[in-house]
């Protein structure tokens, strides 16, 4: 038994958002049907390559699924995806603002036929405002949210390496679904949900837009330091390597200092007497610690730091990280099916107690057309004719 079976997601997806929210309710044991485009499906599937022949972020985002090709274009394909809906309890769609309302598909619509069902529309800047209709890319909304002036070093912005803006929106609806479903276990009615990857990214920009309109200036870029705690980030050993610190409080300081820098006056030194004065002599102080940290290995400081309690890490490249003992201790990896064989996969974060995880297939384009056909009572005739004039 699974937590979610017996519960049917239908989601008209592609792309990351909306693929990640439905994801994480597939792996759960619900059954996720997606709707794709015949013959290109979604364009994700093109992104790359790389996973034997398959894209990474569609290996990612779409395990555990089955896979339907239909032209909505076709009325015989809108009226199949229609009837999917009337037998879903959840309903996702990631169109184009106003695309959904167009095909009879919108969240009232569907709502005032289906009462029970639980409809997430997902979006880039909300069905509503000026940027309604703007294109909504993960680089882009890292730049509205103000995201990209906060990250990288004093010299040059960046953006954050992996899809936070998606992974946001797609944790947000993920949630949100639960929690109708939640809701309609005591009320017996379903609910309509909105989520935009600007709105879940912007709660996200929580600290920095506290900071900024409280201080009258925004937190500097500042690499991988912390911009408002010191000592917090990298610093260069002896053997030429590098070891990430993050000090918390002013217990910490001074332990660090009598432990691991062998330096006991520096926890009484005016400049660094609080985390404030720290931060405003950064310069003094990172001059102070990579003295002591240049005399000493990686090794060496790793021992200290450890015996001392403080908080540190290796700065793993992604195929340490692959290997990381962490993972493979608690085994946190699985073996899924695809198209093109047996995949490494991570298990998904939330460990429940006494429950598994489906982790099925990735699914090919269409694996799973003719099977959901006929379930819908389509014969092979039916079905025949529907691929003749390229409506599924």
């Amino acid at each position: 038994m699974f937590p979610l079976d017996g519960l049917t997601v239908v989601s008209l997806e592609q792309a990351i958002a909306a693929p990640f929210a439905t994801r994480q309710l597939a792996d759960l044991g619900a059954r996720v049907i997606k709707v794709e485009r015949p013959r290109s499906g979604d364009f994700a599937r093109g992104y790359d390559t790389t996973v034997m022949g398959l894209a990474s972020h569609f290996v990612w985002t779409n395990r555990s699924k089955e896979s339907i090709t239909l032209d909505l274009k076709h009325q015989a394909s809108l009226a199949i995806l229609k009837q999917l809906i009337a037998r879903a309890d959840v309903f996702v769609q990631n169109l184009a603002p106003g695309a959904a309302e167009r095909l009879g598909l919108g969240a009232e619509q569907l709502l005032a036929k289906h009462p029970r069902l639980v409809a997430c529309a997902i979006s880039g800047y909300g069905d509503e405002g000026p940027y309604r209709n703007r294109k909504a890319y993960d680089l882009l909304v890292q730049c509205e949210t103000g995201l990209v002036s906060i990250t990288g070093t004093s010299e040059v912005p960046s953006k954050v390496g992996i899809s936070i803006a998606d992974i946001a929106a797609g944790m947000y609806a993920y949630t949100g679904i639960l929690t109708a479903l939640y809701q309609r276990e005591r009320t017996g009615r379903g609910a309509s949900l909105k989520v935009s990857m600007f709105d879940a990214l912007a709660e996200w920009m929580g600290y920095p837009a506290y900071f900024t309109a409280y201080s009258g200036r925004q937190p500097p870029r500042t690499g991988a330091n912390h911009a408002t705690i010191a000592p917090y980030g990298p610093f260069p050993t002896a053997d030429e390597k590098t070891v990430f610190i993050g000090i918390q409080n002013e217990r910490e300081w001074r332990h660090f200092c009598e432990s691991v820098l062998d330096r006991s006056e520096l926890a009484n030194d005016a400049r660094f007497a609080s985390n404030h004065a720290r931060v405003a002599n950064r310069d003094d102080l990172d001059a102070a610690i990579v003295a002591s940290f240049r005399q000493m290995t990686a090794s060496a400081i790793m021992d200290r730091l450890e015996t001392a309690q403080i908080a540190t890490a290796r700065l793993n490249d992604v195929r340490e990280f692959l290997q990381h003992p962490q993972l493979e201790s608690r085994g946190r990896w699985r073996e899924v099916g695809s198209p093109v064989g047996t995949l490494r996969s991570l298990l998904p974060p939330v460990i429940m107690e006494g429950a598994d995880v489906a982790m099925k297939p990735v699914p090919g384009l269409g694996d799973q057309t003719r099977a959901i056909l006929t379930e819908l009572g389509l014969g092979r005739d039916a079905i025949a004719e529907l691929e003749r004039d390229a409506a599924v």
